[in-house]
């Protein structure tokens, strides 16, 4: 059986893919917004009680754990599946939530505007998913397989492909000659055909050939 060193030496790996401290659980839309980003991305753990500097605060109170179930249960869109451990290092106790990657996804959270939105995670942070992120998973999730034609749209896109290093949603739209909504739905098709790779950071989305 594991042991309250386990928490410290999570703690020492630092915020990243699969783990996010949390000082405190005050509000159950923010924080559900981690949770559907693990649950979207390839799962993680929660810290709560644990500073961003990795000190350890300790949970205020029994609350904050019944705040993480209201947010997992009413505040995504589906229900986020987690498993929890109270943990007593030294005077203090930890909180750790463990969210497993999901096979429902995509998971929705409410933004800051509140609409319901579906973010993954990005090294320690969570981002809001984009089109072409979502028409990804909309299609894996659906039983019909990606049915592709090799439209004159496709035929340049592969080919502004082979000439370009990587490009971008709105280069592919000049290229192409297509809406959003079409240059979208192309290159998610492609994504799943395992074509062309997506590359996601803080500040873009771009596309290249595998």
């Amino acid at each position: 059986m594991a042991k309250p060193h386990y928490i410290k030496q999570l703690i020492k790996r630092g915020e990243g893919l699969h783990l996010d401290f949390k000082f405190e659980v005050s509000d159950a839309a923010k924080i559900a917004r981690s949770l559907v980003a693990f649950a979207n991305t390839d799962g993680g753990k929660l810290l709560i009680g644990v500073n961003d500097n990795g000190s350890i605060a300790g949970i205020r109170s029994e609350e904050e754990c019944f705040m993480i179930k209201d947010a997992a249960l009413n505040h995504c869109r589906p229900e986020v599946k987690f498993t929890s451990k109270e943990w007593q290092v030294g005077s203090q106790k930890v909180l750790e939530v463990s969210i497993p990657k999901s096979e429902e996804f995509p998971h929705k959270a409410p933004d800051q505007k509140g609409r319901f939105k579906a973010f993954f995670r990005f090294e320690d942070q969570n981002l809001l998913a984009s089109g072409v992120m979502m028409k990804v998973w909309n299609k894996q999730q659906s039983e019909n397989n990606v049915s592709f034609v090799y439209s004159e749209e496709a035929k340049l896109l592969l080919n502004f492909l082979q000439e370009n290093e990587s490009v971008s949603l709105k280069e592919v739209m000049t290229a192409t000659n297509t809406s959003k909504f079409e240059a979208e739905h192309l290159l998610s098709d492609l994504i799943i055909l395992d074509v062309i790779k997506m590359t996601t950071t803080e500040e873009k989305q771009f596309f290249s050939l595998k």
